[in-house]
């Protein structure tokens, strides 16, 4: 009787945490329900590059353990970061394509850390932009494919920061990202 008694706390325990994450979550939501990003590609963007990816998460801008439910981004993602004339587009699987246009970008760097994730120095591309509401946010993407012999995550920073600094010239120096 003793064995099934500490069993059953155990699975009560268990249950609590279960449901008080599940309750977690779904505050988290309503709190975050303002927050929209961009969506849709411009009818005539011209593709310059393409970059397999794993959306990892969005952040309050500096913050990076403190996650945001901006909707479509609200989870973790396989997908593909497009490289536009005119912005960004994050088409993940299972989401709506978020766009965003280069006048919404503020800044791009690399990072090592955000919630849920801890990678090699450098392994996250941090993308810093503005939502629908002019909210700041930072959204952390990890490229997955190589292009041939270079490295694609720094390839995809360096299209990014391309495309930051052809909108605002000042923009590279807000993140305190280098060349």
């Amino acid at each position: 009787m003793n064995q099934q008694l500490a069993g059953t706390v155990v699975l009560a325990v268990a249950l609590l945490l279960i449901l008080g994450g599940v309750f977690a979550w779904r505050a988290r939501l309503r709190r975050d329900s303002g927050l929209t990003a961009p969506l849709g590609v411009p009818e005539h963007a011209e593709v310059q590059a393409r970059y397999e990816t794993l959306y990892v998460a969005t952040t309050k801008h500096d913050h990076s353990l403190e996650r945001l439910a901006v909707r479509p981004l609200v989870y973790r993602a396989r997908g593909e970061l497009t490289i536009t004339d005119r912005g960004a587009a994050l088409s993940l699987d299972g989401s709506p394509t978020v766009f965003l246009a280069s006048s919404r970008l503020i800044g791009a760097d690399r990072a090592t850390v955000t919630i849920d994730r801890v990678v090699e120095p450098g392994g996250l591309i941090r993308l810093v932009w503005r939502t629908d509401e002019g909210t700041v946010v930072d959204s952390y993407l990890r490229i997955t494919g190589d292009i041939g012999n270079t490295d694609a995550s720094g390839a995809a920073l360096t299209d990014l920061q391309r495309l930051i600094s052809s909108q605002r010239p000042d923009a590279a120096s807000e993140t305190g990202e280098s060349a």
